[in-house]
C-alpha cells in the first residue's frame, strides 16, 4: 500500500513548527515533509525528526521572498545567481536533515520576458541544480501548479513538465505529481500515472474543491491508491492538504494506510 506522509506546513496547524513533527508522529506517520525550514536552525529541525523517528522526505528550494508573492525564481533570468545561492542553501539543509529530495518552485512568469527566454533561463537554472545536487546524490524534482491557486505560475501541467525535462537532460531530474494540481489543469490521472511512472518520484494528494482530505471532493482515491500499488509506484505520497477541520479528526481516511 503507498507510503504517506505528512505535509507540516498545511497539517498540524493547531501546534507551532516544531511541535509539528511530533504530532505527526504520534498520529502515526513515519515521514514528512514542508515547504520551507530555512526559518529554523537545520541542527535543531534535524534533532526533532530524530528523535520523534521520522524521515524528512521532501522540502523546496529557498522561493526568494515569499510573503512579498514569490514563489521561485528558477525562470527568471534577472535572478539566475540568486537562484544558485539557493540551491546552495537547500543542499545544506537537506544533508544536516537526512532528506535526498528537493523541489524547485519554478516561479511566478517575469513581466517584459519573452518565452523563449524563460525556457532557456528555466533549463539551465535546471541544469545547473541538477549538477549541484548529484554531488550529494540529491534528486531534483519539478511540479506543475494549477493556474487557480497560483496565477501566472510557470509550470502548470505534466505534459509540460515531461517536456522540459526531456530538453534539460538532467539524470537526477524527476516529477512530483501532484494529484490535486493536475485534476484541475488536466485530469486522466491514471493513466497519466502509469505511463510517466518512471519519470514520477514522489506524488501528493489533496481533493478538489477546496485542498482538502481525499475523500471530500471528486477525486476517487480509493481507486488511484488501489492504482498506485497495481502499478507498483514505490515512492512515497506526501499529504498536502488544508484539514477541514483539526487534522486529528480529518484523519480517517489515511488509517488504513498508516501500517506500513
Amino acid at each position: 500500500m503507498p507510503k504517506f506522509n505528512a505535509n507540516l506546513t498545511m497539517m498540524f496547524n493547531e501546534v507551532d513548527f516544531l511541535a509539528r513533527f511530533a504530532a505527526a508522529a504520534r498520529a502515526g506517520f513515519h515521514g514528512v515533509e514542508f515547504l520551507f525550514p530555512y526559518a529554523h536552525d537545520k541542527e535543531q529541525v534535524a534533532e526533532i525528526a530524530a528523535r520523534n523517528k521520522l524521515q524528512v522526505i521532501l522540502f523546496n528550494l529557498p522561493p526568494g521572498d515569499w510573503n512579498a508573492g514569490d514563489r521561485g525564481m528558477a525562470c527568471d533570468p534577472s535572478r539566475t545567481l540568486e537562484f544558485q545561492d539557493s540551491v546552495g542553501k537547500a543542499i545544506d539543509y537537506a544533508r544536516a536533515l537526512g532528506c535526498d529530495r528537493l523541489h524547485c518552485m519554478a516561479g511566478l512568469m517575469p513581466r517584459g520576458v519573452n518565452a523563449e527566454m524563460m525556457r532557456e533561463t528555466y533549463l539551465e537554472n535546471l541544469r545547473f541544480a541538477g549538477q549541484e545536487l548529484a554531488k550529494h546524490d540529491l534528486t531534483l524534482l519539478i511540479e506543475g501548479i494549477n493556474t487557480r491557486d497560483i496565477p501566472g505560475y510557470y509550470l502548470n501541467t505534466s505534459r509540460q513538465a515531461f517536456d522540459l525535462m526531456h530538453y534539460a537532460s538532467v539524470p537526477n531530474l524527476a516529477y512530483l505529481y501532484d494529484c490535486y494540481h493536475m485534476q484541475i489543469m488536466e485530469g486522466d490521472l491514471a493513466p497519466t500515472i502509469e505511463k510517466n511512472l518512471p519519470r514520477i518520484a514522489h506524488m501528493q494528494v489533496a481533493d478538489t474543491p477546496g485542498r482538502h482530505e481525499p475523500g471530500t471532493g471528486e477525486i476517487n482515491y480509493a481507486f488511484l491508491f488501489q492504482h498506485l500499488d497495481r502499478i507498483g509506484y514505490q515512492g512515497w505520497v506526501g499529504c498536502e492538504y488544508r484539514p477541514t477541520a483539526t487534522t486529528e479528526a480529518g484523519l480517517g481516511w489515511l488509517k488504513p494506510y498508516l501500517k506500513f
